[in-house]
């Protein structure tokens, strides 16, 4: 017969002190560490300027146009309505680089500059 294994009971108070030393946390659904949740706060009162929306008359720049219909860009050149003010701060701030380098972040291989 094995021996009987030990339990690491811990009490409440040795659980509760853990929480207390940690170190502080970010919140990772939104940014990448927590230097970027800072920068985060940091950018807050930044103001935008919205997107100028420009009409081309169809007999205009019939190549651009035919180009952008081609490529199905359609939307991509049409600005939005309405933006979450959040959502562009959020991606500038997991834009900053990092102490690693340079990098940004997209779909496939990070680029470093």
């Amino acid at each position: 017969m094995a021996p009987r294994k030990l339990s690491a009971k811990r009490s409440r108070k040795d659980v509760a002190a853990e929480g207390t030393n940690a170190a502080p946390e970010f919140d990772s659904h939104r940014f990448r560490s927590a230097e970027h949740q800072q920068r985060f706060e940091a950018i807050k009162g930044w103001s935008f300027h919205r997107e100028r929306r420009i009409q081309l008359r169809d007999d205009e720049y019939a190549d651009f146009q035919g180009e952008i219909a081609r490529r199905r860009w359609t939307s991509l050149v049409t600005p939005m309505a309405k933006f979450d003010l959040d959502v562009v701060l959020e991606f500038y701030a997991n834009a900053w680089p990092t102490e690693e380098g340079r990098a940004v972040m997209g779909k496939g291989p990070v680029d470093s500059f």
